[in-house]
């Protein structure tokens, strides 16, 4: 038995042949003794009828084997949940098209495989990146804060002309450091869900004119004018996070102005879309060309490297608002145009 446990079709077939061998032999020894009457003929066809049941029951109980045994490795191979003995013999329906279940089987399996590879190489990709980023974002204040000290302690210090201004540049630099590490485990916090959100009902009108108040100043020195759209005016009251909402509102509003033209606009409108409320916050400023529109929310990403470090921020800043957005199940998106300026909205359930 231990030589046909995992038959092959030549064992299968050389086995067959041996009983239907075996059940002929029997039938014509059969026919050789037994007198020629009408028992003879009846006795005939039964033996004939057993040899062809008998044949057919080795080749079947065989080939079930055969087929159970081979699709049982297979799907060893391609799924990862254990299952009983008797869930694998059901796997097996000898009356079914098998080989091309299984065939569809194995490619819904090769396509998953396929997927999840794919996964990882972006994964990989994005962590690799990722480190990247973090490590050129770093490298630059850390290098300053090095030079400026090490420039004061080789003789600066007794300088009265550069000590002040040094240390002041390097406390910049500082305070930059801890933005980007601050940013990073607010990201941090958002994506494993460790940030509970405190959800109440609450006017985002008057939030948004909260943060015009606090970035009034930094507006006025950049000469744009804050200001909601027209039919903006009445409430609107939303569930969300309020203090989380708050930062979203800076994030965008703090944007517009730093990437503004002088004399222009920042204007937020409120949209009513039956169970949501629309925001949207436009400005006419310098615009995002259209190739950078995919990477605005990205870690990091900036569209003009250069002139956005010389004006502060950690790089993060719509990454956070993407992620906060997303934890309150809503969604958020950008059009814009290079020069014609560039419009955030997202969307909250309302109150």
């Amino acid at each position: 038995m231990t030589t046909y446990k995992n038959p092959t079709p030549r064992q299968i077939a050389a086995l067959s042949a041996t009983f239907i061998a075996l059940f002929s032999g029997i039938a014509i020894l059969f026919l050789l003794l037994w007198p020629r009457t009408i028992w003879w003929v009846a006795g005939w066809l039964i033996v004939t009828g057993l040899i062809g049941v008998g044949a057919y029951l080795v080749i079947f109980y065989y080939l079930k084997r055969y087929i159970y045994r081979k699709i049982k490795l297979i799907y060893k191979t391609i799924h990862r949940q254990k299952v009983s003995p008797g869930q694998k013999s059901n796997q097996v329906n000898i009356n079914a098209d098998i080989i091309g279940e299984v065939e569809e089987e194995v490619e819904i399996w090769a396509a998953l495989q396929r997927e999840e590879l794919d996964k990882y190489k972006s994964w990989a990709e994005y962590r690799r990146r990722f480190l990247g980023d973090i490590s050129h974002e770093l490298k630059t204040p850390i290098f300053n804060i090095q030079g400026y000290i090490h420039s004061l302690l080789e003789g600066g210090l007794e300088d009265e002309k550069v000590n002040v201004s040094f240390l002041q540049k390097a406390a910049r630099n500082v305070d930059r450091l801890q933005t980007i590490v601050e940013d990073l485990e607010a990201i941090s916090r958002l994506e494993s869900g460790e940030m509970i959100l405190d959800i109440q009902t609450f006017d985002i009108r008057e939030l948004t004119l909260d943060v015009f108040e606090e970035l009034e100043i930094k507006a006025r020195k950049k000469g744009i004018t804050l200001e909601l759209k027209e039919g903006a005016q009445a409430g609107k009251r939303v569930k969300a996070d309020r203090e989380s909402i708050r930062q979203v509102l800076i994030n965008l509003i703090h944007n517009s102005i730093k990437y503004g033209k002088s004399g222009g606009r920042t204007k937020v409108g409120f949209y009513d879309m039956d169970k949501y409320i629309l925001l949207e916050v436009a400005d006419n400023g310098i615009g995002i060309p259209s190739e950078h529109l995919p990477h605005v929310f990205d870690r990091f990403y900036r569209v003009d490297k250069s002139r956005s470090r010389d004006q502060g921020g950690s790089g993060l800043g719509l990454s956070i608002v993407k992620h906060i957005i997303e934890a309150h199940h809503q969604t958020i998106n950008v059009r814009s145009s290079d020069n014609l300026g560039a419009t955030f909205g997202f969307t909250l359930e309302k109150g």
